[in-house]
């Protein structure tokens, strides 16, 4: 995969690999989106530009995925975090930031945080990736994604057929509809492109990365939200039985209120009308108003 000129903003060298960030908005604290996996930057464009309403926003895209270069995968949490913080340097985004991560990029926000915590004025945690997620699960999970990871290692990420790529095009097609007409086609045949990064990048999601995450510092005392989804999913019901699909929602319940509770400003707001993949279309208003409620915090103490 190599990058192309994205339909929005440009692309900034960082260490010889072109990395694609779009800016927009101006005051305040710079909210910057990181994507969850499988996931890229303009999935949030709808988002991005409402909260550009009120603050400064950036949307990018990690190396190896969206309208970024290659890069060899899966890579180490310190090196995404590394890699974000020289691209907001080269583009000279000004801090401290609002970092909103969804799934692992929320994991990626914390990391960040825990990291540079003199760079961030706040967290808004999507449906956050936790390190103990798999090893707090239910035992029949735990069970079933050790098969699904080894039929993933096992099976080689072959090419879709023309006929598998027109029924994928034709599934995006109403979902994006929303999205600006010159982003949604661009966006859909991207996804079409790099479909294999969600398994690239999964590879060493439970053992490396997470263990990266259990020796990092303690999370900074910033304010913090943390947003669960625990409404219907289309992708997690098709993964789970229905009553073990219960089951792992408590648990994450369960470690994002720790998660919350790990910032002394921390807060944890539940989503029952609001799937894992796209809380930030189904429920923007819940989004905005973590949003702006962090903006204040953040003003309040400033």
């Amino acid at each position: 995969m190599t990058h192309s000129s994205p339909p929005l903003g440009r692309h900034y060298d960082i260490g010889g690999r072109q990395l694609m960030l779009h800016r927009s908005g101006s005051s305040g604290p710079t909210a910057v989106f990181l994507a969850g996996v499988g996931m890229m930057s303009l999935d949030y464009l709808n988002i991005h530009h409402r909260v550009a309403e009120l603050t400064g926003t950036v949307l990018y895209d990690r190396a190896g995925s969206g309208w970024s270069d290659p890069a060899d995968l899966p890579r180490t949490a310190g090196e995404v975090t590394d890699e974000l913080r020289a691209l907001l340097r080269t583009a000279a985004v000004p801090g401290p930031y609002l970092l909103v991560g969804h799934s692992l990029g929320g994991a990626y926000a914390r990391h960040y945080a825990r990291r540079f915590p003199g760079e961030v004025a706040g967290l808004l945690l999507l449906d956050p990736f936790h390190e103990d997620m798999v090893v707090r699960a239910p035992r029949r999970a735990r069970e079933r994604l050790d098969e699904m990871l080894e039929q993933m290692r096992d099976q080689e990420l072959k090419d879709l057929t023309e006929e598998q790529i027109q029924q994928s095009r034709d599934q995006m097609a109403p979902h994006f509809a929303a999205w600006p007409e010159p982003v949604r086609e661009p966006l859909i045949e991207r996804h079409l492109a790099t479909w294999r990064v969600s398994a690239q990048e999964n590879e060493n999601l439970y053992d490396q990365v997470a263990d990266e995450f259990r020796r990092a510092p303690d999370t900074p005392d910033v304010p913090l939200i943390v947003l669960s989804a625990m409404g219907h999913d289309v992708t997690q019901a098709h993964l789970w039985p229905e009553d073990l699909l219960r089951e792992i929602n408590e648990g994450k319940r369960a470690l994002h209120a720790e998660l919350a509770a790990e910032a002394p400003r921390g807060e944890h707001r539940i989503l029952d009308d609001a799937g894992h993949g796209w809380l930030h279309e189904e429920r923007p208003d819940a989004v905005l108003q973590a949003v702006n409620d962090l903006l204040r915090t953040v003003s309040r103490v400033s």
